[in-house]
């Protein structure tokens, strides 16, 4: 099997193991990662995380457990521009700096492995985890809790202050959502570095992982215009087009299509 089909085999099991997933899509974009020897070698960062845990019943080592990873030099990667090796596994293991998703998927392993309940959840803006049951939310970038107005707060700086919070936003997720949003993260950033080939396997990624959002098509169609492929850029507008609902766009994407149709094809 390929990286891609290894990566989709592993959300085949039960239960999905998500974290190798994840390494398989890095192992996309570097052909000699191996897996299976991160896998290993994790085992040595699982010891200097259990040594460090407070003597507590385990639905109370979350937090704990998110501080002790911040106390490894564990951190949010801020510093700009933003490359893709903050949300490649592999290479944020190395550096301990990364997305807040990218530092969540290594806590989410560590605490499958330690035995310590804990979600994703799919914040926007901004990935988040929840211990089951709590009536808060844990920031995988050194553990904080978020309660509700905390988020409030979060989610209006994100996307502006008539942003409003709701339900579906605290909601836990499963393991090909986190996977997706991982795969439209590693497309923009290899978007924004002009290295369009690699945001092309992202966002083939995407589609294939879960329901596609207009968005996602038109993504792909960008990439596709950059790389002079107008026959697989018409595919993207046309199902871009079948998910639209403002007409004003429809109206935009509609006109793109005319212009699309009239370039001749290749033989």
């Amino acid at each position: 099997m390929n990286a891609r089909q290894s990566c989709l085999a592993c959300l085949e099991q039960d239960p999905p193991a998500l974290f190798e997933a994840a390494l398989w899509i890095a192992a996309e974009h570097d052909p000699s990662l191996q897996p299976a020897q991160v896998l290993r070698d994790l085992g040595g960062l699982q010891h200097q995380v259990a040594v460090g845990l407070p003597e507590l019943p385990a639905q109370e080592l979350a937090q704990p457990l998110l501080r002790r990873l911040n106390e490894l030099d564990f951190h949010e990667d801020d510093e700009l521009p933003l490359r893709p090796q903050v949300a490649l596994l592999n290479r944020v293991l190395q550096r301990r700096r990364g997305q807040p998703l990218s530092l969540a998927l290594i806590a989410l392993e560590l605490a499958r492995r330690l035995g310590i309940p804990l979600q994703g959840v799919n914040f926007p803006g901004h990935f988040m985890l929840r211990v089951p049951g709590a009536d808060h939310l844990l920031d995988p970038c050194g553990g904080r809790r978020l309660y509700t107005r905390d988020c409030r707060e979060l989610l209006q700086r994100h996307h502006g202050g008539d942003a409003e919070l709701s339900a579906v936003h605290l909601q836990s997720c499963d393991a090909r959502s986190m996977l997706q949003r991982l795969s439209r993260n590693l497309r923009q950033l290899h978007h924004f570095n002009d290295d369009f080939l690699a945001a092309l396997k992202d966002a083939e990624r995407v589609l294939q992982l879960g329901p596609p959002a207009m968005t996602d098509h038109l993504a792909r169609a960008e990439l596709y215009q950059r790389l002079e492929c107008p026959q697989a850029e018409r595919f993207d507008v046309q199902h871009a087009l079948l998910l639209c609902d403002d007409p004003a766009q429809r109206m935009l994407l509609s006109e793109r299509l005319r212009q699309l149709n009239a370039i001749p094809a290749l033989h």
